[in-house]
């Protein structure tokens, strides 16, 4: 049978290269060779956007629905609900509360069959979580409604993309999670253009139990198009997968960086509507600069995986970080909307590449079970996630507005930046001593 290695069409014949030598394919076995081979590849290919449709739509469903469309929902809720400015920042805390609980389980769990039923779970309790915040007006019943909707997050943002970043390893695609991560920023977008378009017909209410309908449609393909976790120790062409752990100072900074990174998103993702809404010459375009957010956050995670390639993981965050200092305090500043929407497109174009990044550098140390790291630097990612709100809920019950959360963020990112640049001397000194733990003595 003919081995072949690699296949070239011209617009005129086929050529078929087996080891380095080309030839003509005929119509004997080297044609049927080709047509074989690619059946294969479209047939991969057709399964790996199925899989990375799967985690595409999870993230619009436990990010964008369960997680975020409470963001545009705020100012809403705060007019109708009878919702006060503390209170919409302590139900934040919640939620990400419930996220940190969902990254320690993630954190902890070995077994890809355990994982990939949670994720399941996981998307189910999305779904759940939606439809409770309709049916209350109690406090306590919102706040049980944001943790298990952030656990739900947990679920799709660790595990679901665990698994898929699994899948792609052992299938010899590329482990680049930025089309996947485009679930994040469609999502936020959506939920954004939902409420402004919602707003004059809906009340609070009825716009969760649309966004319920919604989540249960998302459920099919991120239940259906995921296929159950591969156990075995071997790629699909049987190459040994071998998980290859950093060095404990590295991992340390990294997560610190992480941590910081989570401060400077969680406050202007969760807080930026009510605070361009609560500026005079601003008022009502909040919805507007969330959707330009998650419009800008899209397809950035995919620019980022090409800058990348270019300039290593660690460049491509510090540049990241260095642009979305500047994106979290254009909206405060003097410009009006202008200032306001290149804000959000700063933001927007790399918090997402950030996590997408970072998630995807912890998965290629464990590629037998990506999510394990993942759910280790989601730790310091999610217990930021509890204290920027919580502080900044705390700062607007003194000073009267959100925005002071945005200079804070701004600040704490300014520290991870130094933090990254201090991980990519450690990663090259790492890298060094491993590459000289391989020569010969004497060399």
């Amino acid at each position: 049978m003919v081995n072949q290695k690699a296949i070239r069409l011209t617009s005129k014949r086929k050529i078929c290269i087996v080891g380095n030598n080309p030839y003509k394919a005929g119509p004997g076995v080297g044609a049927a060779g080709i047509e074989t081979r690619e059946s294969d590849v479209m047939t991969g290919q057709r399964e790996r956007m199925k899989v990375l449709g799967a985690g595409i739509f999870s993230l619009i469903l436990v990010l964008g629905v369960a997680r975020f469309a409470y963001t545009p929902l705020l100012p809403l809720m705060r007019a109708q609900a009878g919702l006060g400015i503390a209170e919409g920042a302590w139900l934040a805390a919640v939620n990400y509360a419930g996220y940190l609980s969902g990254a320690l389980i993630a954190s902890l769990i070995s077994d890809l069959v355990l994982k990939d039923r949670l994720y399941r779970i996981g998307m189910l309790v999305g779904v759940a979580s939606t439809v409770m915040m309709g049916l209350t007006t109690d406090p306590l019943l919102w706040a049980l409604s944001r943790y298990v909707a952030g656990l739900s997050s947990a679920a799709g943002m660790l595990l679901g993309t665990g698994l898929i970043l699994n899948w792609l390893i052992r299938h010899h695609q590329r482990s680049e999670l930025g089309i996947h991560f485009s679930g994040l920023g469609l999502g936020i977008a959506g939920c954004a253009t939902a409420v402004m378009l919602m707003t004059p017909q809906l009340d609070w209410r009825e716009q969760w139990f649309v966004f319920t309908a919604l989540a249960g449609l998302l459920l099919i393909p991120a239940l259906g198009w995921l296929p159950p976790p591969d156990t075995s120790s071997v790629t699909k062409t049987g190459q040994k997968l071998e998980d290859s752990p950093p060095g404990k100072l590295f991992m340390r900074i990294f997560m610190a960086a992480y941590f910081c990174a989570g401060i400077g998103f969680v406050i202007s993702t969760t807080f930026i509507v009510a605070i361009v809404d609560a500026m005079p010459d601003l008022a009502g375009k909040g919805t507007l600069v969330f959707l330009v957010v998650g419009l800008a956050g899209a397809p950035s995670c995919i620019v980022w995986d090409l800058i990348a390639r270019r300039t290593g993981e660690i460049n491509a965050l510090i540049i990241a970080a260095l642009l979305q200092i500047v994106g979290i305090l254009l909206p405060v500043w003097p410009g009006g909307l202008v200032c306001a929407f290149a804000g959000a497109l700063l933001f927007g174009g790399t918090f997402v590449g950030m996590v997408s990044l970072v998630l995807t550098v912890a998965g290629r140390y464990y590629p037998t079970k990506p999510a394990k790291m993942m759910g280790k630097m989601s730790l310091a990612y999610g217990a930021a996630q509890i204290t920027g709100p919580a502080i900044t809920g705390w700062l607007a019950a003194r000073l009267g507005s959100y925005a002071s959360g945005l200079y804070m963020a701004a600040g704490v990112m300014v520290v991870g930046t130094l933090l990254l640049v201090l991980l990519q001397r450690i990663g090259k000194r790492e890298a060094r001593r491993a590459r000289d733990a391989l020569l010969p003595a004497g060399c």
